[in-house]
């Protein structure tokens, strides 16, 4: 089957620069946090675990916030403003304020840090890929096309990140305010609401206005949505702690000088987000023709492969192999999410489903488990964690067999037709 783009499409444009550069911000820094963390400042494992858990356990608060906030304002802007402001400031926040504190008083810097860290990304992460998907559903595009180019500009930052990191790690905070202004220009010129006709505007308006509490109440007593958050937080949440807490740092020390495996790793990431970026444009047609279940339970079974992969062999060129799996996974897993929640529940509310239900989920297991990893990993190592982390995925899957459900959405995406695009 033909993939094509929708180019002419004004909202798919605007759609994929917000993608391509907020992830371009996030993968300059994130990218090599854990290494920065560990070899630059100097942070222990346990001490790694800390700052992982209170990242995670701030941002759940905004991503609440920003999940209900967002249902209510449809497709209107206006938390954007704040993740622009964020990504600008990150630079001088992260030089000037984070990393001398981090030295000199540990814990005020972990806090300050998490507040930070998740108004701009740990929790607008999820808000801009549900804010980019509610578009995609009223102006008639995948999700997944414009989500492929925030892979990619995750991958192009993450390559001259890679270079600029073994320079000085200031070069990779400059340049995510340099970012961070692509993205407020953006968000200046995007006026969604113009580009439909005024009725469609006032009809979708009552709509997201009429959403009460009831609502979000009856999202929380559904058995499918505690189905799918206990599988979250068995598959999801080990393997983020996996691949942002254990595996860089893993990776980079697989390497006789670590700078170099820093160095290394940032080139390796782009190859493997952009062939993440070739996922997220293929992935709808194979998620529509299994479903979503199915394509969850798939993306687990791969998870799965890394994990292991990772605990049986440390051979550089093997390890580095199995890394470009995370292409396959993180498609199957986020287009699965999104066309679930559209196929099991009221669609008004994706924001709050998806920072809820995935991103939450996802943060309540690191939070629980970040830092025992970390001590873990300061007694035993890393081949020891990821044999249980894979075992507790396994488990998972099988669970997720029998509780997730097998609905798939009945209408394709796109349901207001745009009145110039």
């Amino acid at each position: 089957m033909k993939i094509s783009l929708p180019f002419s499409n004004k909202n798919y444009m605007f759609s994929s620069s917000y993608l391509f550069f907020f992830f371009a911000a996030w993968s300059l820094w994130w990218s090599f946090y854990a290494i920065w963390l560990k070899n630059n400042i100097g942070v222990s494992g346990s001490n790694l675990g800390i700052i992982y858990s209170i990242n995670q356990f701030t941002s759940i608060t905004f991503m609440i916030l920003y999940g209900v906030i967002q249902d209510k304002l449809g497709i209107r802007k206006h938390l954007m403003w704040i993740v622009s402001v964020i990504l600008i400031a990150t630079g001088p926040f992260l030089i000037y304020v984070y990393e001398p504190l981090l030295k000199q008083n540990f814990m005020l810097g972990v806090i300050l840090g998490s507040v930070l860290f998740s108004l701009g990304y740990l929790s607008a992460c999820g808000l801009i890929d549900s804010y980019v998907e509610k578009i995609s559903r009223k102006f008639g595009f995948e999700y997944g096309q414009a989500r492929l180019w925030g892979c990619l500009g995750y991958a192009a930052a993450a390559a001259i990140g890679g270079i600029f990191f073994s320079i000085n790690p200031h070069y990779n905070f400059w340049a995510v305010s340099i970012v961070g202004i692509l993205f407020f220009i953006t968000n200046v010129y995007y006026q969604p609401t113009k580009l439909l006709k005024r009725k469609e505007i006032q009809n979708k308006s009552d709509s997201y206005n009429s959403i009460t509490l009831n609502d979000f109440a009856i999202i929380f007593k559904n058995p499918k949505f505690w189905g799918l958050v206990i599988f979250i937080l068995g598959t999801w949440s080990f393997y983020n702690i996996y691949d942002q807490q254990l595996f860089p740092v893993f990776f980079a020390n697989l390497f006789s000088d670590p700078s170099v495996g820093a160095s290394v790793y940032g080139q390796l990431n782009s190859i493997q987000v952009i062939l993440e970026a070739l996922g997220m444009a293929c992935m709808p047609l194979l998620i529509n023709r299994i479903g979503p279940k199915n394509s969850l339970l798939l993306g687990g079974a791969i998870m799965t492969c890394r994990i292991l992969g990772s605990a049986i062999f440390d051979d550089v060129y093997i390890i580095s192999f199995i890394k470009m799996l995370h292409a396959l996974e993180v498609p199957l897993f986020v287009i699965s999410i999104f066309k679930y929640n559209a196929a099991n529940f009221d669609k008004r509310l994706s924001a709050t489903l998806f920072l809820i239900g995935f991103q939450i989920a996802t943060s309540v297991g690191i939070i629980i488990l970040s830092i025992p990893i970390g001590m873990l990993f300061d007694e035993v190592g890393y081949h020891t964690i990821f044999f249980i982390i894979s075992v507790i995925v396994i488990a998972s899957i099988v669970l997720g067999f029998f509780t997730l459900s097998n609905k798939r959405q009945s209408k394709p995406a796109g349901d207001i037709k745009p009145a110039n695009a």
